[in-house]
């Protein structure tokens, strides 16, 4: 059985659903995309589609009549586009989207801010020039991950952006500061952008975060978190040192790391849990590095990577605080932490940033 959390409590629909099965609203603007979708997901055991939609209006008008579980969307869908329908998705209708994207650079913006307002994860539009059967077989996969999530009602529509010319002080590190590490999987950007728009410039920390994110991406997150965010955000480059008041986003593809002289290391060495970037690897280093300075943050994902980290946080002094894996949007990263014994607070995401902030001061 899914989660109850998968369901709509608006719609009155069932706590447990009488079947595994998922029920898929297809949205895109283009009929061939939508007819080669919801043949193939039609043919996949489990998985039935609701309904079809061309756009976002007829999709959210659909919506009460169909009860879909998961809805797949086009990020580019005219009448209502892709962003504002997920923006009332998320307020209305608090459902497990996976955006169809087209990876151009435009896209590319379009997907990272998709993830932040809320939808779970994203596939490549099938094109003349992509194996359809590949992505298909992608997008299955990522809809029976995202039928499992846990999908809260937004309590905003858009973000309040921040002056960034105006109160963004960056500062050399000193030695009282703290070094936190951010570590977040499936469902992270959302509570990212939460955490890191209600954290204030002057703290007395740096921060690092590793977000599971492929090449391409974390540029683009990371000028989103900015564009949010009190703090100076930007994507790791060679070179780069840590700085009070502000946050470096791993670069998708590659390892961080800290040298001896708050130096960013990067690096292609071997994929750990199948992912590069690891938390793991990054929490270990700045462990090592900083001892009982270095904080750990876990938030929503799948997975395991960061119950190492945390451990070795904790093993050198510093402390680590996780996000409730009863009110994630993927539980199976924090509850991996919290079974592991590494956790020394465990908070909703709406308390994150306040705890962290008396972390830090204390």
């Amino acid at each position: 059985m899914f989660p109850a959390s998968t369901t709509l409590a608006s719609l009155h629909v069932d706590s447990e659903l009488p079947t595994p099965t998922v029920r898929v609203l297809v949205v895109d603007r283009s009929a061939y995309t939508r007819f080669t979708l919801s043949k193939s997901l039609r043919q996949t055991p489990g998985i039935t589609v609701a309904g079809l939609a061309q756009n976002g209006e007829e999709a959210l008008a659909m919506i009460p009549q169909v009860r879909p579980h998961v809805i797949t969307l086009d990020a580019q869908a005219p009448h209502h586009d892709g962003l504002s329908t997920l923006r009332t998705l998320m307020v209305r209708y608090p459902l497990p989207v996976v955006i169809l994207s087209n990876l151009n650079r435009e896209s590319t913006h379009e997907t990272v801010e998709a993830l932040t307002c809320g939808a779970i994860d994203f596939v490549a539009k099938p094109s003349a020039r992509t194996n359809i059967a590949t992505v298909i077989v992608e997008l299955i996969a990522k809809i029976r991950t995202a039928a499992l999530a846990r999908v809260v009602p937004a309590t905003y529509i858009e973000p309040v952006h921040v002056d960034t010319h105006k109160i963004k002080h960056p500062r050399p590190l000193r030695k009282q500061d703290k070094v936190v590490v951010i570590g977040a999987s499936l469902g992270g950007p959302r509570s990212l952008q939460q955490v890191v728009m209600n954290l204030p410039a002057g703290l007395p920390a740096t921060f690092v975060i590793v977000q599971h994110l492929q090449n391409g991406f974390t540029e683009s997150l990371a000028k989103q978190l900015d564009d949010v965010s009190p703090l100076a955000i930007k994507e790791a480059q060679l070179g780069d040192t840590l700085q009070a008041g502000a946050a470096l986003l791993a670069p998708g593809g590659l390892h961080l790391t800290i040298d001896d002289n708050h130096f960013v290391v990067l690096n292609k060495s071997s994929i750990t849990n199948g992912v590069r970037p690891s938390v793991d690897v990054t929490m270990s280093a700045v462990a090592r590095r900083y001892g009982e300075a270095a904080l750990g943050v876990i938030l929503s994902g799948t997975g395991h990577d960061g119950v190492n980290g945390a451990a070795m946080i904790r093993k050198f002094g510093g402390r680590v605080i996780v996000e409730d894996e009863n009110f994630s949007t993927m539980s199976e990263l924090p509850h991996s932490v919290m079974k592991a014994g590494q956790a020394d607070l465990v908070v909703p995401i709406e308390e994150m940033a306040n705890a962290l902030i008396k972390m830090i001061n204390n």
